[in-house]
C-alpha cells in the first residue's frame, strides 16, 4: 500500500507543446492519502483516463513526478508498481476458470498453492463467486466478468492500489448499485487506496470519501461530496455537481453595486466589496436550484420572474424561470404553492456563491 503523490505532473500527446491547451493534463500537484477511497470524476475528454495510466506507468508523464510514498517511479513499468488496474471492459482469460482466472495473478508472482488456495476462496466469497469457481469464464454474465476483473485486482495482498477505470459502464444499471456497495465493503476491509475513475456523480458520491473533479485536465476541485455540492470552487463543479446543476447569473459593477442584465441586485455590503476591488469583468453568481425561494407575494428582497416551464418528479417539481434574460431553475417540494406564471423570487445570502474568473471567492461576513 502506498501514498500516491503527483509533483507538478503534467502530461501532452504533442510533440512540441505551446501552450495550456496542448496538454490533456496540465501541470498539477496532488496527494492520494494511503488507504482512501477516492473517485476521479468528469467529463469525457477530461483526462482521467490519462491521469490513471500516468499512475499505473501505462503512460509516462512529459513532466513531473509520480511518487510512491517517496520513490520515484516514472520510469518503473507497471508489473514494478504493484498496481491493480481494472478497465471498463472485463480482462478475464475466456478458456479458464473462475478459480484459474483469479488465482493467475498469485501464480505468476510464485505464490505457494496453499497460500493461493486461501485468497481465491477468501476474494470469491467477498465477491459472491464462490458458486461459480469451476465455471469457466466464456459462460459468465458481463457483470459476473467484471466481478473476476475486479477479484484479479483484489487477490493480491501486495498491491499499492487499487485503480478502477469506469468498471461498472456495462453493468446492468439495476446491478450497478449492488456492485458499488460491494466495492466500498472492500475498501473498508482491507484498507487499501483505490482510486475509481466515473464520469457519474452518483457513483463518484456513493463510492468515494473524497472526489476530485477534472476539467480541462485539472482538478479544479478535491473535497467530500457534500463540499462539491455546498461550495463548488468552480462553476464547473457547480454546474456538473447536482441535478439540476447550480444556478449561474452573470453580473456588473455599477456605481452603486451590481446589476444582472437590467436589473439591480441587492447583494451582502461584503460581496459587494469584494466585486469593486477585483479588476476582472468575469463575474457571476451561484445558486443551487435547491436554495431559490419562489412565492407569489412581492418582497423586499424578491424580484419578479415569468415562469417559462414546470417539471413534475414526483416527489418535487423543478421550475424553470427568465431571470435577467437568462433561464435558472428552481426545486420546489411537494405539496409547496407555485404560482402558474408570474413569480417572484428571494435569492438567500447564506446560499449566494461569487465567482471571478470562473473560481469561487470567499466572502467575509
Amino acid at each position: 500500500m502506498a501514498q500516491i503523490t503527483l509533483k507538478s505532473l503534467a502530461h501532452s500527446y504533442a510533440s512540441h507543446p505551446v501552450g495550456p491547451e496542448d496538454y490533456a493534463i496540465r501541470e498539477m500537484d496532488h496527494v492520494w492519502q494511503q488507504g482512501g477511497a477516492y473517485a476521479l470524476l468528469g467529463p469525457s475528454g477530461c483526462g482521467k483516463s490519462t491521469l490513471l495510466n500516468i499512475i499505473s506507468g501505462l503512460l509516462t508523464p512529459s513532466d513531473g513526478q509520480v511518487m510512491f510514498d517517496d520513490q520515484v517511479v516514472n520510469e518503473l513499468p507497471p508489473e514494478a508498481r504493484n498496481i491493480a488496474q481494472v478497465f471498463q471492459f472485463p480482462v478475464v482469460y475466456d478458456t479458464m476458470t473462475v478459480y484459474d482466472n483469479l488465482a493467475f495473478p498469485l501464480r505468476n508472482v510464485g505464490t505457494p498453492e496453499t497460500k493461493v488456495r486461501e485468497r481465491v476462496s477468501e476474494v470469491a466469497a467477498i465477491l459472491d463467486l464462490a458458486s461459480l469457481l469451476k465455471r469457466k469464464a466464456r459462460n459468465l454474465t458481463a457483470d459476473e466478468k467484471q466481478k473476476v476483473s475486479m477479484g484479479r485486482g483484489l487477490v493480491r495482498d501486495d498491491v499499492s492500489a487499487i485503480l478502477f477505470d469506469e468498471p461498472l459502464t456495462v453493468i446492468d444499471p439495476q446491478l450497478k448499485w449492488k456492485l458499488r456497495r460491494k466495492l466500498k465493503e472492500i475498501h473498508e476491509r482491507f484498507n487499501i487506496t483505490m482510486i475509481y475513475v466515473t464520469h457519474d456523480q452518483l457513483e463518484a458520491s456513493t463510492f468515494a470519501d473524497k472526489i476530485a473533479v477534472m476539467y480541462e485536465g485539472q482538478v479544479v476541485q478535491f473535497g467530500t461530496p457534500r463540499e462539491l455540492f455546498e461550495t463548488p470552487a468552480h462553476t464547473f463543479v457547480g454546474y456538473f455537481i447536482g441535478s439540476p446543476g447550480m444556478n449561474f447569473i452573470e453580473i456588473a459593477r455599477t456605481d452603486g453595486g451590481a446589476r444582472a442584465g437590467t436589473v439591480d441586485l441587492s447583494l451582502p455590503p461584503a460581496m459587494l466589496d469584494v466585486l469593486h476591488q477585483t479588476r476582472s469583468r468575469n463575474l457571476k453568481l451561484g445558486i443551487r436550484p435547491e436554495f431559490v425561494e419562489i412565492t407569489d407575494a412581492p418582497g423586499g428582497d424578491t424580484y419578479e420572474v415569468k415562469i417559462e416551464m414546470t417539471q413534475d418528479l414526483g416527489t418535487y417539481r423543478i421550475v424553470s424561470f427568465t431571470f435577467a434574460g437568462e433561464t435558472l431553475r428552481a426545486r420546489v417540494a411537494e405539496g409547496q404553492p407555485q404560482p402558474e406564471r408570474i413569480a417572484h423570487v428571494r435569492f438567500p445570502e447564506t446560499q449566494l456563491n461569487l465567482y471571478i474568473d470562473e473560481f469561487r471567492v470567499e466572502v467575509g461576513k
